[in-house]
């Protein structure tokens, strides 16, 4: 049996300690540990963007990241976005903006996109193209989705700082 390494990070905003082996993917632990479930396994080589998540401020694809290397970080997954019942911007704005079809890869669109507006708060359409290119829609042709993030980018723009 392999050793077992305790993990303690933030996920969403909450303390969290799991117990894994140090081969453990980020992915498997948050789906099958901690039964958040919105982040998707796709291809497993980090091509497809189905498995991103925010991780110490930055977009990282959870298939590509041991859970040991989380000690200590926040951790937002695609669940951490809404709060207190209230959709997240950039959810609204796929809603609104019909930015998703089948649905597999919006959870990873969406954790780019929310790291993209903290980058760039105002994007160009390009900038928006260029930001999400690690990420990969089979179904939609992008054309909403790239509304759909200017969308929340209007929204975001219009709230005080607090409230994005």
């Amino acid at each position: 049996m392999a050793k077992l390494h305790s993990v303690s990070f933030k996920l969403n905003g909450k303390d969290v300690t799991v117990e894994v082996e140090a081969r453990e993917l980020l992915v498997h632990t948050l789906r099958d540990r901690l039964a958040h479930t919105g982040t998707h396994i796709g291809c497993e080589t980090s091509h497809c963007g189905a498995c991103t998540v925010d991780c110490n401020g930055m977009s990282v694809k959870s298939c590509t990241v041991l859970t040991v290397q989380c000690e200590g970080a926040e951790v937002l997954t695609v669940e951490g976005l809404e709060r207190g019942g209230t959709l997240h911007a950039l959810q609204q704005a796929f809603h609104e903006e019909h930015g998703l079809q089948c649905g597999y890869c919006t959870p990873g669109m969406l954790m780019r996109a929310y790291r993209l507006l903290q980058e760039i708060p105002n994007p160009s359409e390009q900038e928006i193209r260029s930001g999400l290119a690690g990420n990969l829609c089979r179904c939609t042709g992008y054309q909403n989705i790239v509304k759909a993030v200017q969308s929340a980018a209007r929204t975001l723009a219009a709230k005080p700082a607090a409230a994005a």
